[in-house]
């Protein structure tokens, strides 16, 4: 039972983690920069928008839920150290956790609050708009990485358990 709950945990981890790093990816990719690239106003609007809807949206469900099963695996991990793809687990799940959840909590989080306070048309905009394109998007950047990382890391210990 236990060798089931973990590969069941393992593939909706690495399945949960490529997903989010599609989803991170396109923002990195060109969703910024196109929204850096219209009006102020407009790029501010439209992204404040995103954030509004993201959070009642199947992202939510993804994103949380990939979260845990990956601190579990890092638990599981770790009370099986010494079985195959144990340490792969252990690290894709910190990956995750530190560069995809930790990150968007203390940075990106923070950054939507402060886009979303400012008036889009107001000459102070223009400032935090500038350093918003370019704070998240660097921030973005780190959670495209870490969960493709740690996609290739629960790969590694699927495979891994699949010859235990």
């Amino acid at each position: 039972m236990r060798n089931i709950l973990t590969s069941g945990l393992l593939w909706f981890s690495a399945l949960g983690c490529g997903l989010l790093a599609g989803v991170y990816f396109a923002f990195s990719a060109f969703v910024m920069t196109a929204l850096g690239r219209i009006d102020q106003a407009a790029g501010i609007s439209a992204m404040n928008a995103i954030d509004v809807h993201i959070v009642r949206s199947l992202f939510m469900p993804v994103f949380l839920g990939t979260t845990l099963s990956c601190a579990g695996l890092v638990v599981l991990g770790g009370l099986r150290w010494q079985e195959p793809g144990a340490l792969a687990m252990i690290c894709g799940g910190i990956v995750y956790v530190v560069g995809m959840f930790v990150v968007t909590a203390v940075f990106n989080v923070p950054l939507n609050d402060q886009l979303a306070a400012t008036d889009p048309a107001s000459t102070a905009a223009a400032r935090v708009w500038a350093r918003y394109l370019t704070d998240w998007t660097f921030w973005n950047h780190v959670r495209t990485i870490a969960s493709l990382a740690a996609t290739a890391l629960f790969i590694v210990a699927i495979a891994a358990r699949s010859r235990f």
